[in-house]
């Protein structure tokens, strides 16, 4: 040995072939690198899914696929290119925001068009309704300064008549309501129109908007209708029933000036309502100018009872009680066999009432059986004599 080689110091390394050791340093290396680390994870996690596939099976095979056929009706209202969005490519969720007017009331079978019906749980079948002609009517309008005005037709043929329901008497006490303060709150109105029985007569606010749709729709409905017209009360101004209000002070071509400007709001009424009006009730010229007016233009007055004995001289009526003074189902429906009573010790009672909720519902189901009990519900004109 040379004097200038030496030996290791410390423990001997052990001995290893070629072959073993350069493997190993190999497979350490290996491992070290974070890529091949995480593939190797990647493809440990492959391997045991796909075992426990073999094992227990496509976890999506099991499960129930449900289909449901488009009805043709709902194809039909669909907006164009519904379809083609669904299968768009590239598209994605999202949030479409869209608005759509709802009828306010429910679908009928208009008959062999196949149209849908809605029938709701516990109605009751809506009485037949035989829809009177639409107004204006031929040759009981002429132009106003602010709108068409009644007039008597050339053939003598009067509103009052015209626009009046058609009534049989069959001999049996009549019945009549008017409910009023309609057109100005649209689902009171719209209730009224749609469930009370067509006998019952309706009075409309001349200041509702939409007046006229709204008594075109009443007569759809077969209900007569009558104007209410704003007069002076004791307390005025105080207590204001509103513009074109008549006074009890006015001379008689200002009391015809304002009644005009009421008449010229719609058409289709065969009369004119008190809105209010103690004062102007009470004065004999203010009556006089008033009742010289509606006889002019072929109308009848039914006042609600302020005015009974007054007026004469056109179709009149007065209404003998006003049935929701007190606002309760026991003292409406009290008023309501009182206003029997009277039908039948009188021959005929006329009754009046506001739209409330509580009165319109308390009268419709009154009506049901109002006929049965011996009575025959009437319009309000049917009542109204000269």
């Amino acid at each position: 040995m040379s004097k200038f080689s030496k030996k290791p110091i410390g423990p001997a390394a052990p001995a290893t072939s070629p072959a073993t050791g350069g493997g190993l340093a190999q497979v350490r290396a290996a491992l070290a690198n974070p890529y091949i680390s995480a593939g190797g994870a990647g493809l440990l996690f492959l391997l045991t899914l796909s075992a426990l596939v073999l094992i227990i099976g496509d976890p999506k095979a099991g499960l129930p696929v449900v289909r449901l056929p488009l009805a043709q009706a709902v194809v039909a209202a669909a907006p164009p290119g519904w379809r083609e969005a669904l299968t768009a490519e590239g598209a994605g969720p999202g949030v479409t925001e869209e608005v759509f007017e709802l009828s306010e009331s429910p679908l009928a079978d208009d008959g062999p068009s196949g149209e849908a019906v809605i029938t709701l749980p516990g109605a009751k079948p809506a009485r037949h309704r035989q829809p009177l002609p639409a107004a204006p009517l031929a040759g009981l309008s002429a132009p106003g300064p602010n709108g068409p005005l009644p007039v008597i037709a050339p053939d003598g043929r009067t509103p009052a008549q015209a626009y009046a329901r058609p009534f049989t008497a069959n001999g049996k006490p009549r019945v009549s309501l008017v409910v009023g303060g309609l057109g100005l709150n649209s689902r009171a109105t719209r209730e009224a129109i749609e469930t009370l029985p067509p006998e019952i007569t309706l009075s409309f606010v001349p200041y509702a908007e939409g007046l006229q749709g709204w008594i075109d729709l009443a007569r759809e409905h077969g209900h007569e209708v009558l104007l209410e017209t704003p007069m002076e009360p004791v307390d005025y101004p105080d207590n204001d029933p509103g513009p074109y209000t008549l006074l009890a002070s006015s001379p008689a071509a200002e009391t015809t000036r304002r009644l005009e400007w009421i008449l010229s709001r719609a058409t289709g009424y065969f009369g004119l309502t008190n809105y209010l009006g103690s004062r102007f009730l009470a004065s004999d010229p203010a009556m006089a100018a008033f009742t010289t007016a509606l006889r002019t233009r072929g109308l009848a007055f039914v006042d609600d009872g302020q005015a009974a004995g007054r007026g004469l001289g056109v179709p009149r009526a007065t209404a003998g009680r006003v049935i929701d003074e007190q606002l309760s189902t026991e003292a409406i429906d009290r008023q309501l066999l009182a206003l029997e009573a009277q039908a039948l010790e009188r021959g005929q009672a006329l009754g009046s009432g506001f739209a409330y909720p509580l009165t319109i519902s308390q009268v419709a189901a009154w009506a049901q059986g109002v006929e049965q009990r011996g009575y025959q519900l009437a319009p309000a004109s049917a009542l109204t004599r000269r």
